[in-house]
């Protein structure tokens, strides 16, 4: 994909909340309790906060990004509330119905910004990737991994064509040595792909972005995390989720649809689907794409995409997870 982040465009610029006005508008107007699924440097909790919500959640599963906010958290007094833990079991962890919901998806720049958190292939750091600070790590899937695996992390979430040949260049280097850095492995991709042109992504882009996806579980977890706020949303609720990358807004488009769909739609060679109520309504149909004035003071924007979804009445239920356009692998490491 042209559209993953490039950790070295996000160097020595601040944390901008991407697509932050378009969205506060689109959820318009701000007010009673929501959450933030992926609080990070806390923008959207802030801009909610301002713009009127009367009390915010905001849930992380790293739990280093609330030591970041505690020189501003105090301000908001009884109206925010931080909660530890993965955006999935946002209803539990807010502990009470909810008006609204923000997602940003993906890493932070914060967290690419930090070597030691390993998801920078720009500076050296320990091959981590870890969201969470627990579990397995991205050393373990590439030093663990068999090849046939490890292509099939690179080509099903890194969209990484070149996948066979980064695999088989991965397991033919750690029989020399271990692999300990992020640098490291970086140097073994780029000797697998063409020299990037001015402009382009750095050849490790994708390989990076598919070992951290696997590492976190990222599209399981964004499935559960849109159940959970379907879950949480009482009528009348705004979801709101910012996508940085092509997979991950196929998905997210693909489950408002499926949830705004009243069903039917059969033919003569297919059956007509049962009739459901619709658990949400499009608000608006269409994806929001950053204006020219975003970008130019953020170019991190620049594959961004929000949308915006109501909840209606109808009772919270289980998704068909095979209609949403998920990579195999999450089938596969669910098995």
């Amino acid at each position: 994909m042209d559209d993953m982040i490039d950790p070295a465009a996000t160097e020595k610029r601040p944390h901008i909340p991407v697509l932050l006005r378009p969205l506060l508008d689109a959820v318009a107007p701000v007010s009673g309790d929501w959450a933030d699924g992926t609080f990070g440097a806390g923008g959207y909790t802030r801009g909610l906060l301002d713009a009127g919500a009367d009390w915010v959640c905001g849930i992380d599963r790293d739990p280093m990004v609330f030591d970041m906010a505690a020189d501003w958290a105090a301000d908001y007094g009884g109206r925010l509330a931080l909660r530890e833990g993965t955006f999935s079991d946002m209803d539990e962890l807010a502990g009470r119905p909810l008006d609204g919901v923000v997602l940003d998806l993906g890493v932070s720049s914060m967290q690419l910004d930090l070597a030691d958190r390993g998801f920078s292939f720009m500076r050296d750091g320990p091959l981590d990737m870890r969201m969470s600070q627990s579990g397995p790590t991205a050393a373990d899937i590439v030093n663990q991994a068999d090849e046939e695996a490890l292509a099939d992390i690179l080509y099903h979430y890194g969209e990484e064509r070149a996948s066979r040949r980064i695999a088989r260049a991965i397991v033919r280097a750690r029989t020399e040595a271990r692999f300990e850095t992020t640098l490291q492995l970086a140097s073994v991709v780029e000797k697998c792909l063409p020299r990037s042109k001015p402009g382009q992504s750095h050849p490790a882009t994708r390989s990076f972005q598919a070992i951290r996806i696997a590492v976190n579980d990222e599209f399981g977890q964004l499935i559960e995390g849109l159940e959970a706020a379907e879950r949480a949303l009482k009528p009348g609720g705004k979801l709101a989720v910012v996508t940085f990358h092509s997979m991950e807004d196929r998905v997210v488009k693909r489950f408002l649809q499926a949830r705004a769909s009243e069903g039917g739609g059969g033919s003569r060679y297919a059956p007509q689907e049962v009739a459901e109520t619709p658990r949400f309504k499009l608000t608006p149909r269409k994806a929001i794409a950053p204006d020219a004035d975003e970008l130019a003071v953020n170019p991190r924007a620049r594959s961004s995409r929000l949308r915006v979804a109501t909840r209606t009445d109808a009772p919270a239920g289980p998704s068909d997870r095979r209609k949403l356009g998920l990579p195999p692998l999450v089938f596969k490491d669910r098995s």
